[in-house]
């Protein structure tokens, strides 16, 4: 018969399991973003910021409301203090002094006090400020989701590039070893040169470091997606998008505005969070100057006793309740007031002209992300028409090597013109992902 610990045993173990089956084994691109977007720790402390920000709103919230203190004191007095009282009081003589001691040895106050704040200018401002302070929270947030997911897809990316360039690698080490086989065989029967065979293994040996190059690029670069995604290192992942599905005429026809909308763009969007800011800290400084108006209500009950009676029933109290409204006048604080107001206006033109200079540089540096991209789409085109042109003129110089008409030489320059053909065309691909993710962050897109 099942128990129930077991049975609560089982209950607590069952989410683990499913936990553990939560684990994709393939990603496409769109899966990777999203996961990275939940699990990546980067943006889960930006997420808890956020969560700071509203405590910390909540906090500053709570100063105006009432606030209720309890308060308990018990004190025992091993020998009670001593008075001394004219003795003339009690009928002595005139300058002689009497002896006495008043109170009980043991005593007990126990009270509560109720204050609320009336007026305070720098609790208004502070109830602006924390929205502001919850607003930059959100802004981090924002930057840092851009920078993880332009991260997740330049990985994502190079990954595919990088098994693209070893499969280039793999088909040009096959083609080295079957020439590499025919050219011996020609050798050995006299029909060639040797120094066409040592072409070719120079040839074949740097294609071969190449491959094993390539091969453990690709796992250090997957280890580092994880990494982005907050992904188990450990467990194994594979990419379910291929190059062709990454490379769609969507990645070849970013649209360019003349005059981009630059509002949505984060760093401007932080600049003017950060003018806010220190407008309320100038607002702060200046309502420094302004009275502050509590209330308070105290109410408390006394226990006088020989012994520690006071947990019985028979004990008496003596109870007292006050009321009282507390008025701070600021009237004179040596200019210190006015030096940190005029510090606080200096820090909101500082915030002002950052700004300013923000914007600016925004401007110009979408400028730039845009023809930088046109510049790389450009190449891309130009390098994948080399491409092949590149490769046809190789499998020419191959013919025509075999049929005496191209010499050894010939055909290694045809060679490693193909193999660097092969680099420029996956190079522009990265250079056109690179350039569009530039363009999109800056423009603040990514997501439509």
């Amino acid at each position: 018969m099942i128990t129930k610990f077991k049975v609560l045993f089982l209950l607590a173990f069952v989410p683990l399991v499913f936990n553990a089956q939560e684990l994709p084994e393939r990603v496409s691109l769109q899966e990777a973003i999203t996961y990275g977007r939940e699990n990546n720790r980067q943006i889960l402390n930006a997420d808890r910021e956020i969560q700071r920000a509203y405590k910390e709103r909540w906090s500053v919230i709570a100063i105006g409301l009432p606030q209720i203190n309890a308060n308990a004191s018990y004190q025992n007095f091993i020998e009670l203090p001593t008075s001394l009282i004219p003795a003339q009081f009690f009928g002595g003589k005139e300058g002689e002094f009497a002896e006495v001691q008043f109170g009980t040895p043991q005593n007990m106050v126990a009270g509560a006090t109720l204050s609320q704040l009336i007026f305070d200018g720098s609790y208004i401002i502070g109830l602006e400020a924390s929205k502001v302070y919850l607003s930059i929270s959100e802004n981090i947030l924002e930057k840092t989701v851009l920078e993880i997911r332009k991260n997740i897809v330049s990985t994502y990316s190079s990954i595919l590039l990088i098994q693209e360039n070893i499969k280039f690698l793999e088909k040009n080490r096959d083609n080295l070893v079957a020439n590499l086989a025919e050219i011996q065989a020609l050798f050995r029967n006299g029909f060639g040169e040797e120094e066409s065979v040592e072409q070719l293994r120079l040839t074949l040996s740097g294609i071969e470091t190449q491959l094993r190059y390539a091969q453990n690029t690709e796992k250090i670069t997957l280890n580092m997606l994880k990494l982005l995604m907050g992904f188990p290192t450990e467990a194994p992942l594979q990419l379910s998008d291929s190059l062709d599905s990454l490379t769609t005429q969507g990645l070849f026809e970013e649209k360019i505005e003349a005059k981009p909308n630059l509002e949505s763009n984060i760093d401007i969007k932080i600049a003017t969070n950060n003018l806010k800011s220190e407008s309320l800290l100038f607002k702060y400084e200046k309502s420094k100057s302004l009275p502050q108006l509590t209330a308070f209500l105290n109410g408390n009950y006394t226990g006088n006793s020989e012994t520690f009676s006071f947990i019985e029933s028979n004990q008496k109290w003596f109870g007292a309740a006050l009321f009282g409204i507390n008025l701070n006048v600021p009237i004179f604080s040596s200019l210190k007031r006015s030096a940190d107001t005029q510090k606080a206006k200096i820090a909101v033109d500082q915030a002002r002209t950052s700004l300013e200079e923000t914007q600016e540089r925004i401007n110009i540096e979408v400028q730039a992300a845009q023809n930088d991209y046109s510049l790389a789409v450009e190449t891309y085109f130009t390098n994948k028409e080399n491409l092949a042109l590149a490769s046809r003129i190789e499998q020419k110089n191959q013919s025509k090597y075999f049929e005496g008409l191209a010499s050894s030489l010939e055909l290694r320059q045809a060679q490693l013109q193909l193999f660097s053909a092969q680099n420029s065309y996956l190079s522009s691909i990265q250079n056109v992902i690179q350039k569009k993710l530039n363009l999109e962050t800056l423009l603040n897109t990514s997501e439509q």
